[in-house]
């Protein structure tokens, strides 16, 4: 379980990372278009389709309460985010992390890390690179640094067409995956084992199992 945060009563509380479901698109709206400067904003059409596209879309609840949201797509998703574009337009399969929210009271909790942590284990059996980017205007010197203790390498930067600030485009090679492309995804009828951790999710239909926290 995760400690409160400072300001709500000293008590244990309960973490579940699961896929997200119809029913929890309002209130990952409103979380989006609450997070500030970092995070551009969505409508609901908007959200819909990456919805339908995204290959990651995971929520975090709390006791039943929505956390935060993480958004990743792979190369061949029909997406027109020039950063999406600048990625793919250079590597030929990646995971690419679209947007990371967490809700303001349940900020400094290490929301972050368990997301990329579970972000990372599902990329590291599929794809070679997890690949992002990060605001240089105004420079959010937390981000950079967290995700340069995560593994990632500046690839470049570009000016975002339409928005007009610089970010910074990473990548982080997975080690893990040339081995389980040899061994498990080689020749036309490669495939990983028939495991719940190891699924694709479901889009439309019923949630892949859901994985709570159990730690201080």
């Amino acid at each position: 379980m995760i400690r409160a945060v400072k300001g709500r009563r000293d008590e244990n509380m309960t973490l579940t990372i699961r896929d997200v479901r119809a029913q929890d698109l309002d209130s990952v709206l409103a979380l989006n278009n609450a997070a500030g400067p970092t995070i551009l904003p969505l409508d609901m059409a908007q959200l819909r389709a990456l919805e339908r596209d995204a290959a990651y879309f995971r929520v975090a609840e709390i006791d039943g309460h929505a956390a935060g949201f993480l958004i990743a797509l792979r190369e061949d998703a029909d997406y027109a985010s020039p950063n999406f574009r600048w990625f793919h337009e250079r590597y030929r399969e990646f995971l690419y992390i679209d947007r990371i929210v967490i809700a303001r009271p349940y900020r400094g909790l290490g929301l972050g890390r368990v997301f990329y942590a579970d972000v990372t284990s599902f990329a590291e059996v599929r794809v070679p690179l997890l690949v992002c980017e990060v605001f240089l205007e105004p420079r959010d010197d937390v981000s950079v640094l967290f995700h340069g203790t995560w593994g990632f390498q500046e690839a470049g930067q570009q000016v975002m067409p339409g928005v007009g600030r610089r970010v910074s485009l990473l990548v982080k090679e997975l080690c893990s995956f040339p081995f389980v492309r040899d061994t498990y995804l080689r020749g036309a009828t490669g495939n990983l084992p028939s495991q719940p951790w190891l699924s694709e999710r479901a889009h439309g239909g019923e949630a892949a199992p859901a994985r709570t926290g159990t730690t201080h």
